[in-house]
């Protein structure tokens, strides 16, 4: 059977433009190596409780055309991010704001607050910040780098802070105000009954295929479509000719407790050293859950070695001057469309993954 388009991946990248193509009349096959589809937002449902498989996702957006996209989709609730942090059992808000700066330091007014770190800031005497320490400091002072960043970034990146350069931190989420809400966004919320049902509405009518992997039997999936929509990882596509890409992996462990609250919060992040996982996520507390149990994840950075999923893209100059010469290379494939984090090697948030989908199938589908 042919089809306009094969898209493989049936994460939210693919299941937009699958969407966008079948409502142009396309005969659209979408084809993944997971037994399930949505990718990495992927939920299912635990004693009652809808589980996010792959990690904490809270869609949130600026972007009224993505927002009322996924609302066609899916009905959100009023869920805000406001993540804690435990830095060896003590208690902080997230993001750095007046909660934070006066359980750090005593002080009451945002005045008392910009003094400090101002003062702490020029105490370190820190002018051209050479690693990801340095400017952390120059930004925050060391008491917030100390307990709040640095134990945190050095698991999440698997390196020493003085290793790991400093444009990865170009601003820290400060605010001198008493609001707990991490996102500045206009919209914010996740959808009722989990992710999955909203990419299920995505894919309403297109044939899906999951088990399949594309790599594997690539000539005999490139007959079968005029052209191929590829959320997959790019250097994996052209058998990485230059070399491998880098990315950071996760591992999860799930575990059910007899207990209708374990936490407190949907988002604990533990940001010392020496506890092994970067934060703890009850996933109950997303959709304001009163189950008698409760279903709790801890989340394991890990490096990444192929044949692992890859989750965040190590975008640093190495990587992205390797990525510019497979981009070059994907350019030249008339016949395939390279889209999603893997495909363009960025580290996308989910409104981002929307934007891009629908700009994509705007340009191919006019």
């Amino acid at each position: 059977m042919r089809y306009d388009y094969l898209i493989v991946g049936a994460g939210l990248f693919g299941a937009v433009f699958a969407c966008e193509a079948m409502k142009k009349g396309k005969k659209c096959l979408v084809i993944d190596r997971r037994d399930h589809i949505g990718g990495n937002i992927y939920t299912y449902e635990q004693e009652g409780i809808q589980v996010h498989k792959y990690g904490a996702h809270i869609f949130h957006t600026s972007n009224e055309q993505v927002w009322r996209y996924v609302n066609d989709h899916a009905r959100f609730n009023r869920y805000t991010n406001s993540p804690v942090a435990n830095y060896k059992g003590e208690v902080y808000s997230m993001p750095f704001n007046m909660y934070t700066f006066n359980k750090m330091w005593g002080v009451v007014t945002p005045e008392e607050a910009k003094e400090t770190i101002a003062r702490q800031v020029a105490e370190s005497k820190i002018e051209n910040p050479k690693n990801l320490e340095e400017q952390a400091i120059s930004l925050v002072g060391r008491d917030i780098y100390e307990k709040l960043v640095k134990g945190y970034t050095e698991k999440q990146w698997g390196k020493s802070a003085t290793e790991l350069p400093a444009f990865i931190i170009r601003r820290l989420p400060v605010r001198f105000t008493y609001d707990n809400n991490y996102f500045n966004d206009l919209y914010q919320g996740i959808p009722i009954g989990g992710y999955t049902g909203m990419i299920v509405s995505m894919l309403q009518g297109v044939e899906v295929r999951l088990g399949e992997e594309f790599l594997k039997e690539r000539e005999r999936y490139l007959r079968m479509a005029d052209k191929v929509v590829y959320t997959g990882m790019l250097d994996a596509y052209f058998d990485n000719c230059y070399g491998t890409l880098e990315y950071r992996s996760l591992r999860f462990e799930t575990e059910v407790f007899d207990t209708d609250n374990y936490q407190g919060n949907a988002v604990v992040n533990y940001t010392d050293r020496e506890t092994p996982y970067t934060r703890v996520i009850e996933h109950k507390h997303f959709e304001f859950g009163t189950q008698e149990k409760t279903v709790v994840t801890r989340e394991y950075p890990a490096a990444w070695r192929p044949g692992d999923e890859p989750y965040y893209p190590m975008n640093d100059e190495k990587n992205n001057a390797l990525f510019q010469k497979y981009q070059k290379l994907a350019k030249k494939e008339e016949h395939v469309i390279f889209g999603g984090r893997l495909g363009q090697y960025k580290y996308y948030d989910m409104d981002d993954v929307v934007e891009q989908a629908l700009l994509c199938a705007g340009r191919e589908l006019g």
